[in-house]
């Protein structure tokens, strides 16, 4: 216990140490330069510098830390126990303020759980706690830095069981639980108890609110579609992009954000389209904002917040999906007041479940997305109009995408959860391809000279490497063999290879390795084709032990 309460003391600090170093530097930058007469240039330089900043910084250091940092932290949870290179938190932490500080359109909340995680699973380290042991601090710190971000400790616990460990009944409940109360409680030392969001104390939403809830709920769903196809497809777009340096793709996102934005401010006077526009969604909240005002920042902020995702912009999609469904909600709220005499109470209503549906719909946790409006806002009367719509937002997103966004990311980057993430049960985790444990990088000998094999000794600490000659599978070659073959002088003996298709069974490979001389399967198409991967008794039982800690 007193661990955990470590783990969530530093991911709680570091979350809220990045939400003030983002206000800070938005501040003293976009905002003070709002009220200039100089506007046009001012934003430009800030947003440019910031994001080529950005871009250097995720290039040179750590690309692991671009984008949301959820799905890495997921990956990371499953496949590597928790484990987390200690550069990501602070390569995001200084990237992440300097994008959304410096105007990108994305959100704060995803790399606060990446920087919580990474923060708790450093420590453990340093704590002497193995590499398999890191699982309960990975998502301890998650929990605590979305609790820590949102203000919200139910939906810190809520979504780490729900995305991360897909599991409600998770052995590492207890310590998910303890790190968000945590996080809630540093957020309340060191900026405040009040909720995100200030809303004025609202009546009992009439009947007329709860008839246009589908339709907005709807209409934000589909936004969230939008937004989640449009970012994924420049994301894979943007990666086939090789005249323009890595570095610089940031800046696309920087660019169309400033044009879009420097537009939308001097039409309305409005800035929402930069950073997080959590100033702009107040204000929708409170009906202080027309809905053409809300279409236009809401149509901008849309098309800025997928190019900034889509060319590797270091942020999240949090805020940016509550600001398209808040948009949503202020223009059928500003209709149904004109045409069905909704009352302020049901405009607001209208508001918020507008943005539980879009980010309900995005990342297609439900219970998560009620939580956080909840807890934002503090308002108890606003529960069954939120419960409403999730469940059509719910319906909109499972028919329209296949899986939800995060999961997509990781399928963009060739990672298979379901090939990850073992069954619930030893039974239908050995039923599973062979291939959702193997090692698709494998490091193989291809040439079998002196220098050569000298060479494979160095840089790989393996004991046995596939050999392939004229694209064709050889043998195996053990590295006692190599070693005693360089210091004789002469050309190394080869070993027998075992393979396997990569669509044979778990339960097949345990006998084939029980079998195998080697202690190495080479997964092929046919036994003299190329290697595709490899998998050893060390990847097998690595496999079994993460499955076994599930079941318990």
């Amino acid at each position: 216990m007193a661990e955990t309460c470590l783990f969530a003391l530093a991911a709680s600090l570091g979350a809220v140490g990045f939400q003030l170093a983002i206000s800070w530097i938005y501040d003293s930058g976009l905002k003070q330069a709002s009220q200039s007469p100089h506007f046009l240039w001012t934003s430009l330089a800030i947003v440019c510098t910031a994001s080529l900043i950005s871009g250097w910084l995720l290039t040179v250091f750590c690309p692991e830390a671009a984008g949301s940092g959820i799905p890495q932290l997921k990956l990371a949870f499953w496949k590597e126990f928790g484990h987390t290179p200690a550069r990501i938190a602070l390569v995001k932490f200084v990237a992440g303020a300097l994008s959304i500080g410096g105007g990108q359109s994305l959100g704060r909340e995803g790399p606060s759980v990446q920087i919580g995680g990474n923060l708790a699973s450093t420590i453990a380290g340093w704590l002497g706690i193995s590499k398999q042991g890191k699982r309960g601090a990975s998502a301890a710190g998650a929990a605590a830095g979305l609790a820590a971000a949102f203000n919200a400790p139910l939906a810190g616990t809520a979504f780490v069981l729900e995305e991360i460990l897909e599991d409600l009944n998770s052995r590492f409940l207890g310590a998910v639980l303890l790190a968000a109360v945590i996080g809630a409680f540093v957020v309340h030392a060191c900026i405040g108890a009040q909720p995100a969001f200030e809303l004025p104390r609202i009546g009992e939403p009439t009947w007329r609110a709860y008839l246009l809830i589908p339709i907005v709920a709807a209409l934000a769903a589909m936004i969230g579609v939008l937004f989640q196809r449009g970012s994924l497809r420049l994301r894979m777009e943007s990666r086939g992009v090789r005249k323009i340096p890595k570095a610089f793709h940031p800046l696309a996102g920087g660019l169309v954000t400033w044009l879009l934005g420097v537009s939308v401010f001097y039409a309305t006077g409005r800035l929402g389209v930069f950073s997080l526009g959590y100033e702009d969604l107040s204000a929708a909240l409170t009906n202080d904002l027309s809905w053409r005002v809300a279409i236009a920042l809401c149509v901008a902020k849309l098309a800025a917040t997928i190019v900034c995702y889509g060319t590797g912009g270091c942020g999240g999609i949090f805020s940016p999906n509550l600001f398209f469904g808040g948009m949503c909600g202020t223009v059928i709220g500003a209709a149904g007041a004109h045409f069905m005499g909704v009352t302020d109470a049901g405009r607001e209503l209208l508001v918020v479940g507008g943005m539980s549906a879009c980010l309900g719909a995005v990342v297609q946790a439900p219970v998560t997305a009620i939580l956080i409006i909840f807890e934002m806002t503090h308002q108890f009367e606003l529960i069954p109009g939120l419960m409403l719509a999730g469940l059509v937002s719910q319906v909109v997103a499972r028919t329209m995408n296949r899986t939800n966004f995060y999961k997509e990311v990781l399928l963009q980057d060739g990672h298979q959860m379901e090939h990850i993430i073992p069954p619930r049960d030893l039974r239908s985790w050995q039923n599973l391809p062979v291939s959702a444990i193997a090692n698709f990088s494998p490091v193989v000998a291809e040439k079998l000279g002196q220098d050569d094999l000298s060479d494979l000794l160095t840089r790989a600490p393996y004991q046995y490497f596939p050999v392939v000659e004229r694209r064709r599978l050889n043998g195996i070659l053990a590295r006692a063999e190599i070693e005693t073959a360089l210091k004789e002088g002469r050309s190394p003996l080869l070993l027998s290879a075992s393979t396997m298709r990569p669509s044979q069974t778990i339960r097949d490979c345990q006998r084939e390795l029980i079998e195998s001389s080697t202690g190495i399967i080479v997964l092929t198409e046919k036994p003299d084709s190329p290697p595709l991967a490899v998998l050893t008794l060390h990847d097998l039982l690595r496999a079994q032990v993460i499955t076994s800690e599930r079941d318990g």
